[in-house]
């Protein structure tokens, strides 16, 4: 049983549904470098992947999705499991009374995220949502020094996102597509930087890396541009294949200045030969180039559920990239801007 202090929970028991990719490095994070946590139970539908996790981190398998619901003793769930299951993961943990993170996005569908959230809402547990690069500390600064005046009026926000391979295309006919899977990405930190909601989406796209994307129904190549309440324009550009790395900017320009985050590099350092200059490459993934972000975002989880504080990315925060994808679509299929007022 978890202790409690004055405050809340001294000490977050954490159980990690899904043992893939990201459940596993949320496993190792919780486990080794978060303080106040600890996973007590991982649970994979492949019982051979959530074996293998446990066995690395030291954490105890559980044999059945109701075997961490019904354990007391269990104060918050990690939902990483496949997206088309969290929506019922999210309303069993609401039912059981847990503290809830959720990987992004809630689901595919608008009605299914409405149906989820309000069983948060009836439960009145608490809900984080996984857009971690709202806590990537160079994004972060970014957002402030719009938030705080620093560049005057914000005018134009404009983000670049570009992953290094495409993802294989099993994945990409289940992933909702780019703009779904991974431009959702860029809507969340278009709200966040400009620190105000979406009103029409007017996007364009095509298939210029991988044939076989096209032919599973996606797009590789995109460029988004948003209109936000406040009058300022987002523009964002995705490729799924970048050469020399992972590619991840973000510019804010204001009335009274520019803020911009860069790539960050592993050295400094410049070798120049005959050749010319060679610098340090970029991250090659999320999972180099993120962790800072993912261990400040389970952080502000871990420190808000012990202390009864608002989650910093909300059930609402996890539902309008969700409206301004589907409003993309419908973009791309129609030839128009679209506003996020047509899905409600």
């Amino acid at each position: 049983m978890a202790q409690v202090g004055e405050t809340g929970v001294s000490e977050l028991s954490i159980a990690v549904m899904g043992a893939g990719r990201i459940g596993a490095l949320h496993t190792e994070l919780l486990q080794q470098r978060v303080e106040g946590a600890r996973v007590t139970a991982v649970y994979d539908v492949f019982a051979e992947s959530a074996c293998s996790v446990g066995s690395r981190f030291g954490v105890p398998v559980a044999g059945s999705p109701e075997a961490i619901f019904d354990d007391p003793s269990v104060d918050a769930v990690a939902i990483c499991t496949s997206t088309d299951t969290h929506v019922e993961v999210m309303i069993e943990a609401a039912r059981a009374g847990k503290a809830i993170f959720c990987e992004k996005p809630i689901s595919l569908d608008l009605d299914q995220v409405d149906r989820a959230l309000a069983a948060v809402a009836r439960a009145g547990v608490y809900l984080q949502v996984g857009f971690n690069r709202r806590f990537d500390p160079s994004h972060a600064a970014v957002r402030d020094a719009v938030a705080s005046g620093r560049i005057g009026d914000v005018h134009l926000v404009r983000i670049t996102s570009r992953d290094p391979e495409p993802p294989p295309i099993p994945y990409v006919k289940v992933s909702g597509g780019i703009f779904l899977d991974m431009t959702i990405h860029d809507f969340d930190m278009a709200r966040f930087v400009t620190g105000s909601d979406v009103t029409e989406v007017y996007a364009k796209g095509d298939v210029l890396v991988d044939p076989d994307i096209g032919a599973a129904g996606d797009l590789d190549t995109a460029v988004i541009m948003l209109t936000h309440e406040n009058r300022a324009i987002t523009t964002i550009d995705n490729s799924r294949r970048a050469v020399y790395g992972y590619d991840q900017r973000v510019e804010a320009f204001g009335s009274g200045g520019m803020a911009t985050s860069a790539n960050p590099l592993d050295t400094t350092t410049v070798v120049h030969d005959a050749s010319g200059g060679h610098g340090s490459p970029l991250p090659y993934f999320f999972t180099e180039r993120y962790i800072p972000s993912y261990l400040a975002e389970w952080q502000a989880f871990v420190d808000a559920v012990r202390e009864g504080a608002p989650s910093p990315v909300d059930g609402m925060d996890g539902r309008a990239p969700l409206v301004i994808g589907l409003a993309a679509w419908k973009s791309i299929r129609e030839q128009r801007p679209v506003l996020t007022s047509e899905f409600g």
